[in-house]
């Protein structure tokens, strides 16, 4: 499994043009259009990104709008007409499977937006932000989970990350509703007793585990409000709940279970790697939750150098473009430079601080 690319390759910072690089999100899509020696020419922000819900055709006409308006900032900007794009490097969501990112590639090509694209899952996207070059692993827990790892003689480390249907456990999602079980069958005796009958229902001003079950079920609350559960679960198991910091002892395992197998595929497990735990939860500062990533990634890969990325992962698809094209160093660190400091090689966390 990996990259798939159309048009030409290595044409070199000078041939062509500028890279237009697209993060594109379930929520939301960021597009920079950056020139060959790092500068951000112009910049746009649309919609979410979900083929799945809306068909490939009109997700990627959405992204080309913003696209254009990216392009049109940077004609505004900097005078004259549109710049000619050389790259067209795009992070995308939903592109899990090899055969996704290939019909997604064809699909932007269509659009004519550039000379050359190039298409990837998000999740690596996340990892090039955090590294210098190429090489590493990524975990992402965010609404859902995934892991990717790649060197810098192009070779990638990958899941499905389609569900449970390919194994995956953990994300926020996962999370809150791994809380709810728990929680619901204390509340009516089937199971261990745990606050999170409580916390949960108490999230949303209701008295029990029952009201909230009812609540959820007859849509009185939103599905897409159950990720607020997440941070519940987190705040529960800081207090001192058995189960609730059993789930995050889980979590943790399924981190370095992701981490390690990829490290491990890439020939990696016994070499100072990076890797970076990026998305809403594993970003969040959880201190149990980092810390029991250190202890298991010290057993399992001991030589792994982990840090929280925080960095805007339209970074890394620029970054991608830039190394498509060839571009110098100092490229790489003015696109670094423009996104701040949170653009550079990440955070480190419990996991490599040695706390």
């Amino acid at each position: 499994m990996g990259l798939i690319t159309t048009g030409p390759a290595g044409a070199g910072p000078d041939a062509v043009g500028a890279v237009l690089a697209v993060d594109a999100g379930n929520s939301k899509t960021d597009v920079a259009v950056v020139a060959a020696d790092g500068t951000v020419l112009g910049s746009a922000r649309g919609g979410g990104f979900q083929p799945p819900a809306v068909g490939v055709d009109a997700a990627v006409d959405a992204l080309a709008t913003t696209a254009g308006r990216a392009l049109d900032d940077a004609a505004a900007a900097h005078g004259g007409g549109r710049p000619a794009v050389a790259v067209v490097s795009a992070c995308l969501a939903n592109a899990d499977l090899p055969v996704e990112e290939d019909e997604l590639a064809r699909a932007v090509e269509e659009r004519a937006l550039g000379a050359d694209v190039e298409v990837r899952n998000d999740t690596f996207a996340i990892l090039r932000a955090g590294v210098d070059e190429p090489l590493g692993v990524a975990v992402v827990c965010g609404a859902g989970i995934n892991c990717v790892g790649l060197t810098p003689d192009g070779r990638t480390a990958r899941f499905p990350a389609v569900g449970r249907i390919s194994g995956d456990w953990g994300g926020g999602g996962g999370l809150a509703e791994e809380a709810l079980w728990f929680a619901a069958r204390a509340e009516d005796g089937r199971g261990e007793p745990t606050a999170l009958a409580r916390t949960l229902p108490g999230h949303f001003g209701l008295p029990s585990m029952y009201a909230l079950i009812e609540a959820l079920h007859r849509g009185r609350i939103a599905p897409a409000r159950r990720h607020e559960l997440a941070p519940v679960l987190f705040e529960t198991a800081a207090g001192g709940d058995a189960v609730a910091r059993s789930l995050i002892d889980r979590l943790a395992d399924e981190v370095v279970a992701l981490s390690t197998v990829a490290l491990d595929r890439l020939g990696l497990l016994a070499a100072p790697v990076p890797v970076l735990l990026g998305g809403s939860v594993l970003a969040a500062g959880h201190r149990d939750l980092d810390s029991r990533i250190r202890e298991l990634l010290a057993v399992r890969a001991p030589k792994a150098v982990a840090h929280v990325i925080t960095a805007r992962p339209v970074l890394g698809a620029a970054l991608f473009g830039l190394d498509r094209i060839g571009a110098p160093a100092a490229a790489h660190a003015r696109v670094r430079a423009h996104y701040g400091r949170d653009g550079g090689a990440g955070v480190p966390t419990a996991a490599s601080s040695g706390e």
